[in-house]
């Protein structure tokens, strides 16, 4: 938090955050959970470890895990 307050002149603070996200559906939270998981399976020191992690998680997503988190998204809809 301290971090972000420093160095993102515009960041919101988590208390004016609404509690849930209107431009995430359940699938977005089904991949983000994905994400994070792989993220911070070691610890990151850096902001930029930060980032450089993010996009190696990204990258390396396969589409059967964006097909995983569809595929739980429906069975929830039934």
């Amino acid at each position: 938090m301290e971090v972000l307050c420093r160095e993102t002149p515009d960041f919101i603070s988590p208390d004016l955050w609404p509690p849930n996200s209107p431009d995430f559906n359940p699938v977005d939270y089904e991949i983000c959970d994905v994400m994070q998981r792989h993220v911070y399976q070691r610890k990151i020191y850096t902001i930029n470890e930060l980032k450089q992690r993010l996009i190696e998680v990204w990258c390396g997503f396969e589409q059967s895990t964006v097909n995983m988190a569809i595929d739980q998204w429906r069975k929830r809809l039934n």
